[in-house]
């Protein structure tokens, strides 16, 4: 198997609404970003593979437009998710490991604010015996939340501590969008969206984008940077039938946990994507995670691109890891309602 590095990672500063900005527009940027901390050009990427969801943009294959805003021609090998690019970025890790690759670029966007996000992700679901239902994704996160309450496995409290650690960690991330934090007093007496979730215990609306390059050990040889090496990726999903499923537990992340190994390295602080409250100290739990420091970037509670997520969680793993003094970082992305689908990625700073 081959050694795979993160050379670079970009994320625009996320909004609340991108207004007249076009995806294009959101993409350019962080891309430019990713090819000046390498120095590459669109001719030194191997792959290119990018995540998005067309039900955002109204349109079949409207993902099709973002490829605008990288050079395309001559002709590139290139690939798309209807997923997080979370997920581009696996399909790329094994395009390397095949060898059709030495390199790849990996992007996410979502521009978020014109719709209804709730109800867009309800097309996540059964197409068959849920979606004709409608339920809302916060709604679903809600039951989810209260069967946990009910088992003693959860409290308000809990999701306070939660959303208050992440919203201090976020005043330290430029690009993040929510950096204020209610009082415990607001917080406790604010109306419920659906019990027990009220709009504080959901990572906000945003729009943006990010970027990531990913390349092999001859790669990240030659640009002489801090080595970030991807050690072990897994990823796992639950089944799509609610009724079949615990939701006071979840048995895709807790056998990533074992799949990665997590108790054969010291974790020095783990980003999950965690995109309400109760998900936090309920992963923590899942993976035995203890006291470790989660989400110092402030996590999607503080800001939550759709389709960038994740990607981010794994992008702002490797930004810890380079500026500071840290050897082990663990990312997370989801994606579906209720933790449907999860992702473990170990990433370990090589000391040369």
């Amino acid at each position: 198997m081959k050694d795979i590095y993160i050379l670079a990672y970009a994320q625009n500063p996320i909004v609340a609404d991108a207004k007249a900005a076009n995806e294009v527009e959101l993409i350019m940027p962080v891309v430019h970003q990713v090819f000046k901390q390498t120095g590459f050009t669109q001719n030194d990427i191997g792959f290119t593979c990018s995540g998005s969801c067309d039900y955002l943009q109204g349109a079949a294959f409207a993902f099709v437009e973002g490829l605008s805003a990288i050079q395309t021609n001559p002709p590139i090998k290139e690939s798309h998710v209807e997923m997080d690019a979370a997920w581009a970025l696996y399909e790329s890790i094994l395009k390397i490991q095949m060898g059709d690759a030495e390199t790849a670029l990996i992007y996410g966007f979502g521009k978020s604010s014109p719709g209804d996000l709730p109800f867009v992700s309800t097309l996540q679901t059964d197409p068959y015996y849920m979606s004709p239902l409608w339920p809302d994704k916060t709604s679903l996160a809600a039951l989810q939340a209260q069967l946990l309450m009910n088992k003693g496995l959860l409290t308000k409290r809990d999701m306070y501590e939660a959303l208050t650690q992440s919203i201090s960690n976020a005043k330290n991330n430029p690009n993040a969008l929510v950096t204020t934090m209610p009082s415990e007093d607001d917080y406790l007496t604010a109306d419920y969206l659906s019990s027990p979730l009220s709009a504080f215990d959901c990572a906000p609306i945003s729009d943006g984008a990010s970027a990531m390059i990913i390349g092999t050990e001859e790669a990240a040889a030659k640009l002489g940077l801090q080595k970030i090496k991807i050690s072990s990726v897994h990823h796992s999903i639950e089944t799509s039938n609610f009724g079949a499923r615990d939701l006071s537990t979840s048995e895709s992340i807790i056998g990533l946990g074992k799949k990665i190994n997590l108790k054969s390295f010291k974790l020095d602080f783990a980003e999950l994507h965690t995109q309400f409250t109760y998900e936090i100290p309920f992963i923590r739990g899942l993976l035995d995670l203890g006291n470790i420091d989660i989400n110092l970037s402030g996590g999607p509670l503080a800001g939550n691109v759709m389709m960038a997520a994740g990607l981010d969680s794994i992008g702002k793993s490797f930004e810890l890891l380079k500026n500071n003094d840290f050897n082990n970082g663990l990312a997370h992305a989801s994606s579906g309602p209720c933790l449907q689908q999860n992702m473990l990625v170990h990433l370990e700073k090589i000391n040369d």
